[in-house]
This record gives structure tokens, sequence and C-alpha cells, in this order.
């Protein structure tokens, strides 16, 4: 059954139990209303760790002045429920001053020039405050391994880069994506959807595919594909579409030849959803 603690030395003590028996910890970072691709985390994390820990914790830091912090969903009993039914521990599901005790941090983390591009360019200052939460987290729970969703890629890329630039001492273990019957990637903001919004938003995954068919031909013919598939639902807005280099997480160029991540964003009436997909170009 999963235990739930609300302090930061509640978690450290479970912790401590685990470790006094030689185990192995994993940590779930998540901000709750929990899904299939949450839990499929979870499941991966009960293959690497003997204790699995899962944080529950909406962070404000994350969230810009017109971004939906207070509509972001929360439901902590039905996450207990989901979380007990898959095998997780220990719920940390701590209070806003529990993490934030004088309501926001002085010193941060700077997720650097990644952190400007795309999602950042988007949701200013969004990834210094995942970040700062995160390596908050990673501090108080000390885990051997921390598991994360394909599904935010860039989210990925640049915790790897600040647990390699800052000689955090835990190991990053990626999910793949988790898609809904129709391909949709699974995400909390997924029940914002409403009626012909819900087809509406196949658009996006299906800008996936076609720029996937063009791949053997060029950035070009990529990105003009993924915008004729968007554009032919009138409604799916798209924010950005890019194709980086996996390893820098910059643009490639028009001679680039071998394995490259295709992102999109796009808008479907009021919600804003993301995909990704890796890509062997040429």
């Amino acid at each position: 059954m999963t235990t739930t603690t609300t302090t930061i030395s509640d978690v450290r003590a479970a912790v401590a139990v685990a470790r006094s028996a030689g185990g192995r910890v994993a940590l779930v970072p998540t901000m709750g209303a929990l899904h299939e691709g949450h839990l499929a985390l979870v499941a991966r994390a009960r293959e690497l760790a003997d204790l699995v820990v899962v944080s529950v914790f909406v962070n404000p830091l994350q969230f810009g002045p017109s971004e939906d912090f207070t509509r972001y969903p929360r439901d902590l009993a039905a996450d207990t429920a989901l979380l007990d039914a898959a095998g997780a521990d220990v719920l940390f599901a701590p209070e806003a001053s529990e993490l934030l005790p004088e309501g926001r941090t002085q010193v941060r983390v700077a997720a650097g020039p990644i952190g400007e591009v795309l999602e950042g360019r988007v949701r200013p200052g969004h990834f210094d405050g995942m970040l700062t939460i995160v390596l908050k987290l990673l501090h108080v729970v000390g885990p051997d391994v921390v598991v994360f969703g394909q599904k935010d890629a860039q989210q990925v890329f640049l915790v790897q880069r600040m647990v390699r630039d800052l000689d955090v001492p835990v190991a990053v273990d990626v999910v793949d994506t988790v898609r809904e019957d129709d391909g949709l990637a699974r995400s909390s903001r997924n029940r914002y959807l409403q009626g012909g919004e819900r087809r509406l938003a196949r658009a996006v995954p299906a800008a996936l595919d076609a720029a996937e068919s063009a791949a053997d031909r060029d950035v070009d013919a990529m990105t003009a594909a993924a915008q004729s598939a968007l554009a032919g639902e009138d409604g799916a807005d798209l924010e950005y579409l890019a194709v980086v280099d996996p390893a820098s997480f910059r643009p490639v160029d028009d001679g680039y030849r071998g394995r490259a991540l295709v992102l999109v964003a796009a808008r479907v009436g009021g919600t804003r959803l993301i995909d990704n997909r890796f890509v062997h170009l040429g």
C-alpha cells in the first residue's frame, strides 16, 4: 500500500529505511492528475528500484502570469488510488509552503540557451522553474534514478543537462510516450478538450506521421508535410514545429543526416498540446 507523506523529513525517513536495507530508490516527479503515461513511469521505476517514490506537486515556479496554474487539474485522492494500484511505495505530496517556505526561491537553476527556445520562448522562465523544483526534489529524496517521459522532450533534455553540468549523482531514465488509441499523446491537459476538439487534436500526431513519411528527403520536405497536416484541420493552430539534433537540441541544418527529433506544439481551442518523435533523416 502506498504511504502518503507531506513533509521533507517524512519522505527522507522512508528513504533512509530503504537505504538501511541496501535498497535502490527511484523518484518519479509529477504534477498529479495522473494517467496511463504517469503509470508507465511508475512501472519503469518499479523495475529499477526497491523503493519507488512518486512526488505530486503543482509547481508554481514553472507557470507564467497568463498560464493555467489555478486551472491545472488536481485530484490527490484519485492519484493516490492509482499509485496504490500501480505499486508505488511512497507518495510525496507537499504543500507549496513545504518546498517553497518563502513563496519563491531567491536562488534558481538557470536552464541556459536551450531553456529559451521552443517551449521556453512560448513560456518564458518555465524551464528555470521546472529545473529548480526538480533539483530540490532530487536533494530531498536522493534517488539512484529519476524517471521522466519522452513526451516532454525538451524538459528531459534539460534535466539530463542539469544532472551532467551540476554533477548530480542520479541516473535519468526516459520512458517512451504513452499514446491513446487514436495516437494522441496522453497528457493531463487532454481532459480540457471539448466536443469536436478531441478529433481536431489528432492533427498533432498526424503532423508527426507526415514528417516521418518525408524523412527520407530533407528537413524542408518534413516541415512542409507536417505543416500541411495541421493546416488541413481548421481549429488546430500551429505554435511551432522544429527538427533538432537530439544531442544538442539545436535545429539541424539542410544537409543533416541521421537521427533527429521532430517537435510540435499546437493549440486546439483553449488547450495547448505538445508532442515529438524521433526520425532518421535521409
